[in-house]
């Protein structure tokens, strides 16, 4: 084990404190991002940013009921206007959940003696990028729809290849993945930036990624995130399908992995420049995305099997994609690798085109789910599980590259335009015969069919209130 490895550990372990205290897993994360902010602060010689008096010493210096009401005040303080831009925003609106001092007490001594020394010769965003893999994990903490799979991010940027100079935007941000590993991708290729000229660096620092996340919570650890990893450029606070997200620049690449489910109380995004008005989120964020990218530009998106597949509205969105972009590769993903077991994903990899009509000649689709294992914490998702479908793939970013159809038989086939037009533009394409014995043994977990009863009840009940509204305009 190294040394982040062992200090994300530790860190864990000290939730176990926490329960006695009534603290939720991301309430535990979220403080902890408080706590650990100040003290990386401290360790990396970037205090100044802070208000002299509101620092990790100061804290540390407290003991009692003194020390634990100094952090109430000391949070709401750093979320002020006047302090420093990316601090008021890690601290915006913040409030602690801890009740009891010695609670406060054993965290602050317990971060303290932590081995710093290694931690920041390792990097201290490969640190806060495992905490938050952790909490992704655990199924209590909920807070796996802000966590994508590494193995999975990681296989999406190298297709997508990320160059100095490109404006990268992730419209649904979560903590920031798939930002820091398309900046990490091009800090390996350019020697840490070290390769590019000055003004480069600069801009690849503050202004090459960019987007938006919903969630406050979320948003305050993506700023974490992006400020170990030395990325300031700017992800907003605000709704992308809300009129914030007309204000997000054009991209050159977008990799994301939007939030599944219908808009809450039915009714459609507030946005007033989508073509097709839908209430289901993931053809609302599919249409922004491919608005959003510059001609030429490239995306690579998860989505769930509803995109691929819907009447309706979804028909026409999926024509319209198809016409303004090169849709070139689907990749249909295993079951069993987002926090909500039942849920089928696939990931869209398209070009956006010079022109508005006829873009798309034919979809290459790869099945990496039929008779497949059932991923989870026991049998977890690698890279290694992606290795043939990105040799599949190609190495051109744009689906550009000579493949091989590997007929009924293999996983990688095919489909021309005309076929799909014929199937109503239905992308829900599969072909092997799926072998898995269905026998008692063979089942997902109890918990698990559950979770796909229950979403499906959820969708159908969104759907049914979002029509209803309708009926009653």
């Amino acid at each position: 084990m190294n040394a982040t490895s062992d200090i994300v550990a530790k860190l864990w372990n000290l939730c176990n404190v926490l329960r006695d205290d009534g603290i939720t897993y991301l309430q535990y994360v979220t403080e902890l991002t408080y706590l650990l902010f100040l003290k990386m602060m401290q360790e990396t010689d970037q205090e100044a940013v802070l208000p002299e008096g509101k620092r990790w010493g100061d804290l540390v210096a407290l003991d009692g009921i003194d020390q634990l009401e100094f952090y109430r005040d000391l949070l709401r303080d750093l979320g002020r206007s006047g302090v420093n831009k990316r601090v008021q925003a890690i601290f915006a609106n913040a409030q602690t959940a801890l009740k009891q001092p010695r609670i406060i007490k054993k965290l602050v001594t317990s971060i303290d003696e932590l081995d710093w020394y290694s931690a920041k010769e390792e990097g201290l965003g490969d640190l806060y990028e495992g905490l938050l893999e952790k909490n992704a994990g655990e199924k209590k903490s909920g807070a796996g729809q802000y966590f994508t799979p590494r193995c999975l991010i990681d296989c999406m940027v190298a297709l997508m290849q990320p160059q100095p100079g490109e404006l990268v935007q992730d419209p649904a941000a979560g903590t920031g993945g798939f930002l820091i590993a398309a900046d990490r991708y091009i800090k390996q290729k350019t020697d840490d930036l070290h390769d590019l000229p000055t003004k480069q660096q600069n801009f690849q620092i503050k202004q090459a990624f960019f987007g938006m996340e919903l969630v406050q919570d979320a948003h305050r650890l993506l700023l974490m995130n992006m400020m170990l990893h030395g990325i300031e450029s700017t992800v907003t606070l605000g709704d992308t399908l809300g009129s914030d997200g007309t204000g997000l620049a054009k991209a050159s690449l977008i990799l994301t992995n939007p939030p599944f489910g219908t808009k809450k109380g039915g009714g459609s995004p507030t946005r007033d420049d989508f073509t097709y008005p839908t209430s289901n989120k993931q053809l609302a964020f599919l249409q922004h995305i491919y608005r959003s990218l510059k001609p030429g530009g490239r995306a690579a998106v998860v989505l769930p099997d509803n995109v691929l597949f819907e009447a309706g509205q979804g028909q026409k969105i999926r024509a319209d994609l198809m016409d303004k972009c090169n849709l070139h590769t689907i990749l249909r993903l295993p079951t069993g690798i987002f926090y909500s077991p039942g849920v089928k994903t696939n990931v869209l990899f398209f070009q956006r085109g010079k022109t508005e009509r006829g873009n798309t000649e034919q979809v290459w689709v790869y099945d990496l789910r039929t008779n497949m294992p059932s991923f989870g914490k026991r049998n977890p998702l690698t890279r290694k599980h992606f290795e043939e479908f990105e040799t599949c793939y190609g190495e051109d970013a744009n689906g550009g590259s000579s493949r091989s159809d590997q007929a009924e038989e293999g996983r990688f086939q095919c489909f021309s335009r005309e076929f799909i037009q014929e199937r109503g533009e239905n992308l829900d394409i599969s072909w092997l015969r799926d072998e898995s014995l269905q026998s008692a043994e063979d089942l997902p977990e109890p918990d698990e069919i559950a979770s796909a009863i229950m979403e499906k009840l959820q969708v159908a009940i969104t759907e049914m209130e979002a029509l209803s509204v309708l009926l009653e305009e």
